[in-house]
């Protein structure tokens, strides 16, 4: 019988080159999973890794040959919303596209499902809650210049006047790395503007190096920061002494102890041993990606996009991270508020 091949979009070189290892590793599993289960519609799935890492044109090139010679079947994989953007144009209608990513929200194009969290679910119940506990009402937004960080910050700053909370400055820096002239250019107005917290919405490498910054002025000590993408791999490129007053927000952590997040982590460190990377947010949402696929496929009975947008909603599975439900092409999960400590996550509470 002939493969279902996924197109797996992956970070390997670049900012978010940090998640690349993590998240082959767990797309290996997970295409393991489903060809001891049936793979899906009763065909033996592969995953076709492709480095969203690498320049746009390039990546554009490859993925629309790949389509055009109808190699693949279906796209998924952790990767931007830069990328997501590139891309969409030449999957729109052609295979179904599980897009599992945190992201700004709003997407609508057919044939593409979301996983991902969205500011509203993610950002506003974290900082509504730092707000009440610690009194942090200050904030300033350090981002990556591209759509994920500009419209989640035009998103939040619409809906915190509510909280008695405000934005007192941002700086979007280089979607390729800040230099360390500009890192320090910002640090020194976060300083100034007696922020109390630091939005951080940068990716990978980016939020490594500026932890680091961050903690080398001393800024770790009084001031807090709140990450949607900060995950394990990435404590462990900042130090834990650059960790400090570090949350992070999501619909997975490592430490989660729910039955459905360790039989994850057991099922992993089982078919990788002990050495493989961090099971981190990104990695999980990459499984999380390949079986919502699955179960889109199936429950439409074909890859057919038509097929798959008419059958979406409402669809319910249980996952790593419990229950997830699609509301139209958006799936909806727990969430958590997480504080670092070291090189992981306690968690504070579900939001």
């Amino acid at each position: 019988m002939s493969e279902f091949v996924v197109g797996t979009l992956l970070h390997f070189q670049g900012p978010g080159g940090i998640y690349g290892p993590s998240c082959q590793a767990v797309t290996e599993l997970a295409v393991a999973e489903l060809n001891a289960t049936g793979g899906i519609l009763g065909r033996p799935v592969r995953a076709e890794l492709l480095d969203a890492g690498q320049p746009r044109a390039a990546l554009r090139t490859q993925l629309a040959r790949a389509l055009d010679a109808g190699r693949l079947h279906a796209l998924t994989g952790w990767h931007t919303s830069a990328v997501r953007n590139a891309v969409v144009p030449l999957v729109q209608r052609r295979v179904p596209y599980v897009y599992p990513a945190a992201y700004e929200g709003a997407e609508t194009r057919p044939g593409l499902y979301v996983t991902g969290e969205v500011p509203s679910a993610q950002l506003f119940p974290a900082v509504a809650r730092l707000r009440a506990e610690a009194g942090t009402c200050r904030w300033y937004v350090v981002g990556d210049d591209y759509a994920w960080p500009r419209r989640t910050a035009q998103v939040l700053a619409a809906q915190l006047t509510s909280l008695g909370v405000q934005f007192v400055g941002a700086r979007f820096l280089p979607e390729q790395g800040p230099t360390a002239v500009q890192l320090a250019q910002v640090l020194a107005e976060i300083e100034s503007s007696g922020a109390q917290g630091v939005l951080v919405l940068m990716v990978g490498q980016n939020g490594v190096r500026f932890n680091r910054a961050f903690a080398r002025r001393g800024l770790h000590e009084r001031v807090v920061r709140l990450s949607t993408l900060m995950e394990e791999n990435m404590l462990m490129g900042s130090g834990a002494a650059a960790t400090a007053n570090l949350f992070s927000t999501g619909g997975w952590f490592r430490s989660l102890a729910t039955g459905e997040a360790l039989d994850l982590v057991g099922r992993y460190l089982s078919h990788h041993g002990h050495g493989a990377p961090a099971v981190g947010a990104a990695a999980e949402a990459c499984y999380e990606g390949i079986f919502a696929l699955r179960t889109i496929v199936e429950r439409a009975g074909s890859p057919a996009v038509a097929a798959t947008d008419r059958s979406v909603d409402g669809l319910a599975y249980e996952g790593p991270r419990g229950r997830m439900e699609f509301r139209g092409n958006h799936a909806e999960h727990r969430l958590y508020l997480a504080r670092a400590d070291g090189f992981d996550f306690d968690l504070v509470g579900e939001l």
